[in-house]
């Protein structure tokens, strides 16, 4: 097994851009109008209560692009590179950028659900940034579809299998989520994301929610979507009885086009 980092994929790259472009418009402006910049994190900031009793709905999304400090930013971004880069490859752009803003916006319903119960720091005024929503449910989709794919854990020289990183991490953040201390509430996003994350990967057709309103690549002819599994599904990698690289199931690429015939992932 040789070491080896993601490429950067087209819409992981453009959302890693946004987000630094945006983290360093907030950096500006806290600096010459602090006051503005706090604004800016209001209104574009998830703010349960306007969403709720102002119709704010455009917070449910843009609290993804804002962050709060450069190592939330870097965590965020490392993560999505690391893991996004792979499933925007085998979903394709239209795909990958559904899930992943499904899972963003699913994280975001599920703080302002909270921000109303009385939780202790739960507050629908207290407003919510980071990407991290659609960040965890990249990992528990890549968790969940690449659960045996040995996983370096950059900077430390040793893997662990991602389907054991992914429960570590799951873990983690149900213990958080109930510390105030260690951001409480906050982590209920993180909770959101990879909830919506797994509903996602477990119930949603694998053509995706929005297949019928036109993709990317048209697999309406199965003789398209045969070969395009059969260059998706690679047997010259040296995985076990030639596994899948679409399902990680082990066929040979005949088998496996037959296989994913009826339910594209």
């Amino acid at each position: 097994m040789s070491l080896s980092f993601p490429p950067f994929t087209r819409w992981v790259k453009r959302l890693i851009i946004i987000c630094a472009a945006v983290y360093f418009l907030q950096v500006v402006l806290g600096a010459i109008a602090p006051q503005l910049a706090r604004n800016v994190e209001i209104y574009f900031g998830l703010v349960p209560f306007f969403v709720l009793h102002y119709g704010f709905v455009w917070q449910l999304v843009t609290y993804s692009f804002l962050h709060a400090s450069v190592s939330h930013l870097l965590l965020n971004m490392l993560t999505l590179w690391m893991f996004g880069s792979q499933e925007e490859q085998d979903w394709g752009t239209r795909k990958f950028l559904e899930f992943y803003f499904f899972c963003v916006a699913g994280a975001a319903l599920v703080t302002v659900a909270v921000s109303y119960t009385g939780l202790p720091g739960a507050s629908p005024v207290i407003p919510t940034i980071g990407a991290s929503g659609g960040i965890y449910g990249l990992l528990i989709a890549f968790g969940m579809l690449y659960g045996d794919r040995e996983v370096f854990l950059f900077p430390f020289p040793f893997s662990i299998k991602a389907k054991y990183l992914v429960a570590i991490i799951i873990f983690v953040v149900v213990i958080a989520t109930f510390q105030p201390s260690q951001g409480g509430v906050a982590n209920f996003a993180h909770l959101g994301g990879l909830l919506f994350g797994f509903l996602y990967i477990k119930f949603i057709p694998g053509r995706g929610l929005m297949f019928g309103w036109g993709a990317n690549q048209d697999f309406s002819d199965s003789s398209l979507l045969a070969r395009h599994i059969a260059r998706k599904c690679d047997t010259t990698q040296k995985t076990p009885g030639n596994q899948c690289h679409v399902c990680g199931k082990v066929f040979s690429t005949a088998k496996c086009v037959q296989l994913h015939m009826g339910r594209w992932h």
